[in-house]
């Protein structure tokens, strides 16, 4: 059983998903490194550090006639949306808020991210941030859809909304193994969620940088550092879907979330600098004609299942 945390944990909540955000930022780091032919060291790893330190005390830019205030908003909307989606994320045994609709609430935290993506391409008033914004609404529209019903799923599988109840219908046998096809797009949408490669096209440099092009200095640091934050939530969350949660042998149970969610976060990065980006056309025709199929087939087959209990 998930237990509400103490009003406390509110405070720790930011910092472990910082924590793990920088050491997938290192990992990617090494990665680089290790594909140039670079030799491995902890100053490589220590890159990320460097990187928002010289953010940090950059000169932040600025556009002509920009609306500041939705730039703005938009902006923070990255990382606020990623550290308000963890609220119902367990950590072992508890969680700041196992809300009843806690599934609801975290899809609802990535369409903030949704209208934020949007104000900051829409607020620079510049054509490159623009193009970026509306790249990232139909990116959206066509990892939204079977990213919903893989949620419908798993929540379907435990027979609640719960985060804490779908972990804990996990107690005997893991989603993952039978509903492997909503795992495996789960994780699909947990890269376009955060805009990461293959899914960079809303930043991506055939456009100079999409929604981030006219973004420097502490704003660059607050934006490019949400998406790090969103891919660790996003992969956070995977586990308590399918992965069990906290269950496990031996370790405490805040020690099994945290080695599974290290496993989903490797993997991820280690993704991401395989694939090259996906044009924007090719990934709502895969979306439409393979995703929603597949994931409307697994949603019949646990409900099928869960009937016939």
């Amino acid at each position: 059983m998930v237990e509400t945390a103490p009003l406390w944990s509110v405070l720790v909540l930011p910092v472990v998903v910082v924590g793990f955000a920088l050491a997938a930022a290192a990992a990617d780091a090494l990665l680089v490194a290790r594909a140039q032919g670079r030799t491995l060291s902890v100053a490589i790893a220590a890159d990320p550090l460097r990187e928002s330190a010289r953010l940090l005390v950059g000169q932040r830019r600025t556009t002509a006639a920009p609306d500041s205030l939705l730039w703005r908003l938009g902006l923070l909307s990255v990382p606020a949306a990623a550290v308000l989606a963890a609220l119902v994320i367990p950590l072992g045994d508890w969680s700041v808020d196992d809300l009843p609709g806690g599934i609801v609430w975290f899809n609802a935290m990535e369409v903030l991210l949704w209208v934020g993506l949007w104000m900051a391409g829409w607020g620079a008033n510049s054509a490159h941030s623009l193009v970026g914004g509306y790249r990232f609404v139909a990116q959206g529209m066509a990892y939204e859809l079977p990213h919903m019903f893989v949620l419908i799923t798993a929540a379907l599988g435990a027979q609640s909304l719960r985060v804490g109840d779908i972990v804990a219908a996990q107690s005997g046998l893991w989603f993952v193994l039978w509903m492997p096809v909503a795992f495996v797009v789960y994780l699909a949408s947990a890269l376009p969620m955060s805009f990461f490669e293959p899914f960079d096209a809303p930043v991506g440099t055939d456009v100079a940088g999409g929604v981030g092009a006219e973004v420097s200095g502490v704003d660059r640091l607050i934006f490019f550092g949400g998406r790090w934050l969103m891919l660790v939530v996003s992969g956070a969350f995977a586990v308590p879907l399918f992965l069990g949660g906290g269950h496990g042998p031996l370790l405490p149970a805040w020690l099994w979330t945290f080695a599974k969610t290290a496993r989903v976060l490797a993997l991820l990065v280690w993704v991401r600098r395989r694939l090259p980006t996906v044009r924007m056309e090719r990934w709502m025709e895969i979306s439409w004609m393979v995703l929603v199929p597949l994931t409307i087939a697994q949603a019949l087959v646990v409900a099928l299942v869960v009937l016939n209990r």
